[in-house]
């Protein structure tokens, strides 16, 4: 999968160069690159940004560099353009799956109060959000896209059953999980999982999934 991601601040990316994603990349699985907006400024000081028309806090992306930069590297228009907006839809694990049927993704981060209208008119396929909630900038979130995308990109998790038994992959929560040592802090190990039983075990972690779910997420009960 190739991922394009275009931000004023490419140093903030790094640490996308370590642990899965690091490894994905050195094994080819992901070709992740990092773009400069500033780089494509016609400003002389690399000027990216200004006050809004009709007044308001704060500073917008002006068009231009931004727009010379989703067409100078995408100029076919062969990705899927997305802008990381807390305007956007709300992303969740469906929506995530669906992102991860592109081959090619660019991921457009916005700052300040976000970018001109106008590039959301020319230049963007689809707006998207993390949460209800508003950050600084959309790298963040373009992180966690990326993150949650690769997750779905085979060879890049060492189980791919890990994607299937996952919180929301069945619309609940998941069910609590425990490693060695038997006993930890006088805590042990429900005696269910060291049963060999699979037919039990499978409902206990259903049950337990629910119980969760019930407690921390109602609103994902209701759904279904």
């Amino acid at each position: 999968m190739k991922i394009d991601i275009l931000t004023l601040f490419p140093q903030m990316f790094d640490s996308l160069n370590y642990s899965l994603l690091g490894k994905a990349q050195d094994k080819k699985l992901l070709d992740i690159s990092v773009h400069d907006i500033r780089e494509y400024s016609a400003d002389k000081h690399g000027k990216c940004d200004d006050y809004t028309f009709g007044g308001g806090a704060g500073m917008l992306m002006t068009p231009q560099p931004l727009h010379d930069c989703i067409n100078s590297i995408d100029p076919h228009h062969e990705a899927l353009r997305v802008y990381l907006s807390p305007k956007g839809q709300v992303m969740s694990q469906s929506i995530t799956s669906q992102l991860a049927q592109y081959n090619y993704l660019m991921l457009v981060c916005g700052h300040y109060e976000g970018i001109d209208e106008r590039v959301i008119q020319l230049d963007i396929d689809m707006e998207l959000s993390i949460g209800d909630y508003v950050l600084t900038g959309g790298e963040i979130p373009a992180m966690v896209v990326v993150d949650a995308v690769s997750r779905y990109v085979d060879g890049v998790l060492h189980s791919e059953q890990s994607v299937v038994e996952e919180s929301f992959s069945n619309g609940l929560l998941e069910y609590p999980q425990y490693t060695r040592p038997q006993e930890f802090c006088g805590l042990s190990v429900p005696e269910v999982l060291l049963s060999g039983n699979h037919k039990q075990i499978d409902l206990w972690r259903k049950q337990q999934s629910m119980l969760i779910t019930a407690k921390n997420r109602p609103d994902l009960l209701n759904k279904k």
